[in-house]
């Protein structure tokens, strides 16, 4: 038996793997899906001092709480951000990362620096509230990048979805051991969709590199693709 623990992307929570977990579970694994502060049904929680360190901290707290060891990792979007400092600092209980879509971020970097168009026009759109910066608005243009166009979808997302504390994205990852972090073994899971968008060569690159899949599917592929996801998660352990 696995243990996964999924976490979620920018303005999304633990509800956004509702299609994904039972997929898991029926295998016989055991999943969890934290929702970061400030986000999903903790937005209640949101102030001026969330930031990525928050993040970690917060999946940190599951795994060192639950007693969990040798977990599958998965970080969707902003989620690999997240996944690779609670790595950094919890080395020991992780036993395999998954980029599900998601930043690979290296020593220093802050998602604005590994996805800076993207996070341009998040912040395009933000708007200021009891003194947060807040970005990824449900009803901002920045939300058709998670390409979710079925409108039963859009519907069942759209009073889930929160803004997102744009602190986040700025802060840079640091971390305590990079070296330590490589030791770690990893699987890339990229969508058709944003491979699109990415520089020329790219998917031609990733064609060569071991533990990487490309999904036919926008970038919130745990909403509409959960079987070609599970499908893998389930073949890594």
């Amino acid at each position: 038996m696995a243990t996964y623990v999924l976490v979620h992307g920018g303005g999304h929570g633990g509800w956004c793997w509702q299609r994904l977990t039972p997929l898991l579970r029926a295998a016989g694994h055991e999943v969890y899906t934290p929702t970061l502060t400030g986000l999903g049904e903790r937005a209640h929680l949101l102030s001026p001092d969330i930031d990525l360190d928050t993040h970690i901290a917060d999946v940190v707290g599951v795994l060192t709480y639950e007693g969990l060891t040798e977990v599958v990792l998965v970080g969707h979007s902003y989620g690999g951000m997240v996944i690779t400092g609670v790595a950094d600092r919890a080395a020991d209980r992780v036993g395999r990362l998954v980029y599900l879509d998601a930043a690979i971020p290296e020593d220093g970097q802050s998602l604005v620096a590994v996805a800076g168009m993207l996070m341009a026009a998040a912040r395009a759109g933000s708007r200021v509230v009891d003194g947060v910066e807040l970005v990824l608005w449900p009803d901002s243009d920045a939300v058709r990048y998670y390409g979710v166009t079925d409108p039963d979808d859009v519907s069942w997302m759209w009073d889930k979805l929160t803004p997102h504390p744009w602190k986040c994205f700025e802060q840079p990852l640091r971390l305590n051991d990079p070296a330590a972090l490589t030791r770690i073994p990893r699987a890339e899971i990229h969508t058709t969709s944003s491979l699109a968008m990415s520089p020329p060569g790219t998917a031609e690159a990733l064609a060569g590199k071991e533990q990487t899949w490309v999904v036919d599917a926008g970038h919130d592929l745990m909403v509409t693709a959960p079987k070609a996801v599970a499908e893998i998660l389930l073949g890594l352990v």
